[in-house]
């Protein structure tokens, strides 16, 4: 199990203790259960190259990968060290073709990087898929440099089997956007409301997204996983490429994010990951989303600007619907 820490008393972020680990683990398989029966809506503690032979070909609508960047990190005491650019092509070869053969013919596939990786995983992409386009997220914080510029940008690949066939809903994922200067035509709001939360335009989505907030410590979806993903993000990726009901497949699951929003928004998941622990936070973080579906920054049904939704009345709103 990953170290104990002292928190606050405020600290929301989830924990797993001694007493749930049993129950926790009854809900976890193995990389050899799954040999003897797949199935939807599994976590899998496994190696996913190993893992990726006793799942279905051509069975998921939406393949969302998150997988260790080309660089030093240390996931728990599971450590990847940084390697040349040729070496972690291949490294990323070694698995990305399997999990290509598990996409559907019209399925979409999104892959995660860092400026240092970004390159290498458009390559290997490429030469299975082929890429429609390149989000770039902020990243509101991180450490500063002293000798180079603040890593403040990710990069997510998005592509395609088929780029003639394959499923994209952008009215799914507006965005609402405060309204600086409020225009008016005979008195009437030009392309903008009022509400009582203020002047708002929706707006059609780019691929910058500077809206996006990295968990911590005072947001329940947090965890001690060194490298999250926001549940916001991954909205937007499921919600834009996926239907109610689609199959989401996550081959790095880490924490649980892609299959916790894919099931908080109607979706069906798999998600492999090779720490126990971190399986331990997925399931948790997946029964918590039996009784809470809601996401941060997504309400209404539209997304909205990074602190945008601090007014009083829209936060009573949301909370409010959480509990429908």
């Amino acid at each position: 199990m990953a170290e104990k820490k002292t928190r606050a008393a405020r600290n929301r972020t989830l924990t797993v203790s001694e007493d749930e680990i049993q129950v926790l683990d009854q809900s976890i398989y193995s990389g050899e259960s799954i040999k003897k029966g797949f199935h939807d809506n599994m976590v899998i503690n496994g190696d996913t190259c190993r893992c990726l032979d006793s799942i279905p070909d051509e069975y998921f609508n939406l393949i969302i990968i998150d997988p260790p960047y080309n660089l030093d990190k240390d996931f728990h005491g599971r450590k990847f060290s940084a390697m040349k650019s040729d070496a972690y092509e291949d490294y990323l070869r070694s698995w990305f073709y399997k999990v290509c053969d598990k996409l559907a013919p019209n399925g979409s596939l999104y892959m995660c990087g860092d400026w240092k990786c970004s390159s290498s995983m458009q390559r290997v992409m490429e030469e299975k898929l082929t890429v429609m386009n390149r989000i770039s997220w902020q990243r509101e914080k991180g450490r500063g440099a002293k000798l180079n510029w603040k890593n403040g940008m990710e990069d997510i690949w998005f592509a395609v089997k088929n780029p003639h066939d394959y499923y994209f809903n952008v009215n799914a994922v507006m965005m609402k956007r405060k309204v600086i200067a409020p225009y008016k035509v005979e008195g009437q709001p030009k392309d903008w409301q009022e509400t009582e939360a203020g002047n708002f335009r929706m707006t059609y989505p780019s691929n910058f997204w500077d809206d996006i907030s990295i968990p911590f410590w005072s947001m329940p979806e947090n965890t001690d996983h060194p490298t999250q993903k926001p549940e916001k993000l991954y909205a937007k990726l499921i919600l834009a490429s996926s239907k109610p009901g689609d199959k989401i497949f996550d081959p790095f699951l880490g924490s649980g994010t892609a299959a916790v929003v894919a099931k908080k928004l109607g979706r069906l998941y798999c998600g492999i990951e090779i720490d126990k622990e971190y399986c331990r936070w997925a399931v948790k973080r997946l029964q918590k989303a039996n009784t809470d579906t809601t996401i941060q920054g997504y309400t209404d049904d539209v997304f909205w600007e990074r602190n945008s939704l601090n007014n009083r009345n829209v936060r009573k709103k949301t909370k409010q619907k959480s509990k429908e």
